[in-house]
């Protein structure tokens, strides 16, 4: 059973091995030089260990509540204020779920602007897990030197560090591992197979303070479908999307635009999202599942949009990360031959290449993004 602090002013911070209390955490809010002291880190780290301090500060101050921004994967992002008392809710059902302890590493690798990063802070202020900080980057595995207890990785870090060995042992030692923040590759999944400790992909978003649910991706137990966390009740609105009934960090029933199936036990599957939905003469066209038959059938990174049509309302569009206008003819027969597996309605009509596809800063697809690009190479 975990002993939980859920007294702010009573909580502690440690990092790296060494216990902080409120006070000293107020005392680095910007202060670069007391940081670098305080945390042992070089130079190049001061900006991210700032940011920590800022939060820290913003945690230990009087308010009730602390900033956080949406990561705009579909809109504009927006800055919301979350209550304190429910991210520590929201951080007690995360850490009993995986069963970590007082005194368990915990590596902080994620933007401290966003909830995923908040939260990996917060799981450490009620639960007395030893905080790790590195600066976010692509490969946070890179200069570890420990191998923590737990961890917080988007796909495009998990990713990175599969593709060096020295990274990849480093993360296979991580004992709970979470994934968040966007869809996984299956080719991800696959290579995570042989992974002996526990990897686990998260859904949730920002109004849910992290995640609700979890799934296991490797080893026994590993499954397709999300198990809700404790406390938190799912259900379908009439239009096939997911509604989350989470009173201990939602203070209001959500309704999401995630299209969900579930089954028998209460699981859910998440098909797509309502909004990444093209209706194309009629037939409403998932993005999502166009996505999931081409991956691993073509040569290069792409993403599905739309454009307007005059005829069929919406036309389904591949956003392809390739040089020059058009693809060469030995790689337009491959595509040719991938879109043979698509339903009719579900195949692209038209191919834009783009030198880099657009992506938020936590890695996601920016679908707003790939839209605008669409649209603009079609405006006359």
């Amino acid at each position: 059973m975990n002993d939980f602090n859920t007294e702010i002013s009573r909580q502690t911070i440690t990092i790296n091995g060494k216990t902080y209390t409120a006070d000293d955490a107020r005392a680095t809010a910007g202060c670069f030089s007391r940081l670098q002291i305080l945390f042992r880190k070089p130079a190049e780290s001061d900006n991210f260990l700032a940011s920590l301090a800022d939060f820290l500060t913003e945690w230990f101050n009087d308010e009730d509540t602390v900033s956080v921004h949406t990561s705009g994967s579909t809109g504009t992002p927006k800055k919301l204020y979350v209550e304190k008392r429910r991210m520590m809710k929201s951080a007690m059902l995360t850490v009993s779920f995986l069963r970590l302890h007082h005194g368990d590493t915990a590596l902080l690798c994620m933007p401290l602007k966003y909830i995923a990063g908040k939260m990996v802070v917060v799981r450490a202020l009620v639960a007395g897990l030893d905080l790790i900080p590195i600066t976010p980057c692509g490969h946070p595995f890179q200069q570890l030197d420990i191998h923590p207890t737990f961890a917080a990785l988007i796909p495009m870090q998990v990713f990175n560090s599969l593709q060096v060995p020295e990274e990849c042992e480093r993360m296979k030692a991580v004992d709970q591992l979470i994934i968040g923040g966007g869809a996984i590759d299956p080719t991800i999944v696959q290579a995570l197979q042989t992974f002996p400790n526990n990897i686990w992909s998260t859904y949730g978003m920002t109004e849910t303070l992290s995640h609700i649910a979890l799934r296991k991706l490797n080893g026994k137990g590993a499954s397709e479908w999300y198990t809700p966390l404790e406390n938190v009740t799912l259900s379908q609105s009439d239009e096939g999307t997911l509604v989350i009934d989470a009173p201990w960090v939602c203070p209001e029933r959500l309704t999401t635009n995630d299209i969900v199936v579930f089954n028998a036990s209460g699981q859910f599957r998440v098909i797509g999202r309502k909004d990444n939905t093209i209706n194309t003469g009629g037939v409403k066209v998932q993005i999502e599942q166009i996505e999931a038959i081409l991956q691993p059938l073509l040569p290069l990174p792409f993403m599905v949009t739309s454009v307007p049509d005059v005829k069929f309302g919406e036309r389904v569009v591949l956003l392809v990360q390739a040089s020059g206008t058009s693809l060469p003819d030995n790689e337009q027969k491959k595509f040719d031959k991938a879109f043979q597996y698509l339903p009719a309605y579900w195949v692209p009509k038209q191919i834009i290449l783009t030198d880099k596809l657009p992506l938020t800063e936590t890695g996601k697809p920016d679908r707003a993004k790939a839209k605008r690009i669409a649209s603009d190479t079609n405006t006359p």
